[in-house]
């Protein structure tokens, strides 16, 4: 896609693990195409720091489930600054520490709690005539009929390096954790991670995010324009 053109419509799906790049690649390809940007496991998180903060036992799926539905989430989908709230309060910093990273998985594994915010991501979809979204179950679940789905991967030391970078951590536990992520998101009932089958592996353990955002650029060109 030449700089400057923008399709008028298009819905991207952009699905993977944590630390493949989905949220940097996401909210570049979403600039670049004059769209909005909309980070969906932002939104679990978010009610994941709701549920941690009325105390609810992350083992009982009914006091979740109603924790989720009763949260009010403001999403701001600008892909210069996406900020997210709960209940009117500024979560964007809270979301991303290890309680709610550590608590994240159990919530989203309730299958009201993703029957909820998937109706919510689809409604916002909806809205929009350009749209980035990112998550792991996007292609497959929430956009099934996006005009492009994307899986990026990269190599679990890729991951853990990004990550640690990211949040000043050792290297070592946090391929653990997310070795432990992977394991939760891919083998839980209700919406697995998995990649859809008509979704294009992008395997970005060694490509910049500029060869990686002119790559899928490229082949967002080459589906609307077909």
């Amino acid at each position: 896609m030449a700089e400057g053109v923008r399709p008028e419509k298009c819905v991207v799906a952009v699905d993977g693990p944590s630390g493949s790049g989905k949220s940097t690649v996401s909210r570049r390809l979403a600039a670049a195409v004059d769209g909005v940007y909309l980070d969906t496991g932002a939104m679990y998180r978010a009610v994941t720091w709701a549920v941690l903060q009325a105390g609810a036992d992350l083992a009982d799926p009914d006091s979740i489930a109603k924790i989720a539905l009763e949260t009010e989430l403001s999403i701001g989908t600008d892909p210069a600054a996406p900020h997210f709230a709960a209940n009117g309060i500024n979560v964007d910093a809270p979301i991303r520490g290890a309680e709610v990273t550590a608590a994240v998985s159990a919530v989203a594994a309730v299958p009201s709690v993703r029957k909820h915010l998937v109706a919510l991501q689809q409604a916002i979809i909806v809205g929009h005539p350009r749209i980035v979204v990112e998550g792991r179950d996007i292609a497959s679940v929430v956009a099934p009929d996006a005009d492009l789905k994307i899986y990026l991967t990269a190599s679990s030391a890729a991951r853990a390096q990004r990550r640690s970078a990211e949040n000043a951590s050792d290297v070592a536990a946090t391929e653990a954790d997310l070795t432990r992520r992977d394991t939760l998101d891919s083998s839980r009932a209700a919406d697995p991670l998995r990649q859809a089958t008509d979704a294009v592996e992008v395997d970005t353990t060694g490509m910049g995010i500029d060869e990686v955002v002119a790559y899928v650029l490229r082949l967002l060109n080459s589906k609307v324009s077909s």
